[in-house]
């Protein structure tokens, strides 16, 4: 997946620059996120885990801009890295994928839905409490064969990532943003760099996208109000339409049985500061213990 984004980035600044293939150079770096797949990220060191050695690799000067997906990224930033920018964003839809059912609603009682996603796992429980949650972690190509092999009857994918793959055929179905609302930063690629490197801006600028930077300007402004992490069942979607950002978000207990939402809508050059007021708003609704088992 990785590879493929950097892949996207890369060609994108290719046909935006005129320049040859030999111009940019992909360095592959593996992360702790990669490498450790029998626990929950919150339990495993959460979001950081996917980009704590990319941030090295800029701090250190061994390379110029990091590729992510805009989900994975920390709420909170290290000093000295900074978000250049976005690209165009793909389907922010979750993928449901089961050889059983067209629709969480329609899996046999008592079946075993696996995903390393929290948010995932409350939302799929909010409309079938019976249905159980196991973790699934690994690659795509990895969970999807477990699906295949019977380990679980289902899991959910970014639809995102599995286009980027091509392989957006395993998709049982896609599902209503308003049924499962997205992670913030879903379907975006996000570019980090050094912060202050007008250079590397400067090259990034012609492949960057201006609306996605507006939704995720909202989005991740929400999450810092409620220091949203892996830890927190959190989707929060904003979109940009006619010159207005909408904007959609929902809290839940981990195991679905209660939840919280906030919707609002406001001009672009307010993106950020109505993420924040939709943060504030549902802070308040959210009583003191919520997330307590």
């Amino acid at each position: 997946m990785a590879l493929a984004q950097t892949c996207e980035l890369k060609d994108r600044l290719i046909a935006a620059h005129g320049i040859g293939a030999h111009a940019i150079e992909i360095i592959a770096i593996k992360t702790s996120g990669d490498m450790i797949l029998n626990l929950p990220l919150s339990e495993a060191g959460g979001k950081g885990l996917f980009t704590k050695e990319l941030d090295l690799a800029l701090a250190q000067g061994n390379i110029e801009m990091a590729v992510h997906s805009a989900k994975d990224l920390p709420t909170f930033l290290p000093a000295g890295i900074e978000i250049a920018g976005y690209l165009p964003r793909a389907d922010v839809r979750d993928a449901w994928i089961s050889p059983h059912a067209p629709h969480p609603l329609k899996l046999s009682p008592g079946s075993l839905v696996g995903t390393a996603s929290l948010r995932r796992g409350a939302m799929v429980k909010r409309l079938r409490p019976d249905l159980k949650i196991t973790l699934l972690r690994g690659n795509v190509e990895t969970r999807l064969a477990k699906v295949a092999k019977g380990k679980v009857a289902a899991t959910l994918l970014a639809l995102a990532g599995l286009t980027r793959l091509g392989l957006e055929a395993a998709a049982t179905a896609v599902l209503d943003v308003r049924e499962f609302v997205p992670a913030a930063g879903q379907g975006a690629i996000a570019i980090t760099t050094r912060a202050g490197d007008s250079a590397t801006r400067a090259f990034l600028a012609p492949v960057l996208d201006a609306a996605t930077g507006m939704a995720l300007a909202a989005e991740r402004a929400f999450l810092k109000v409620l220091d949203g992490s892996c830890k927190t069942p959190i989707g929060a979607y904003a979109r940009v339409e006619a010159g207005n950002v909408i904007f959609h978000a929902i809290v839940l207990k981990p195991d679905g049985s209660r939840f919280f939402e906030t919707a609002a809508s406001g001009p672009l050059a307010e993106a950020a500061s109505l993420g924040e007021a939709a943060g504030r708003d549902l802070a308040a609704q959210i009583p003191a213990g919520f997330f307590d088992d």
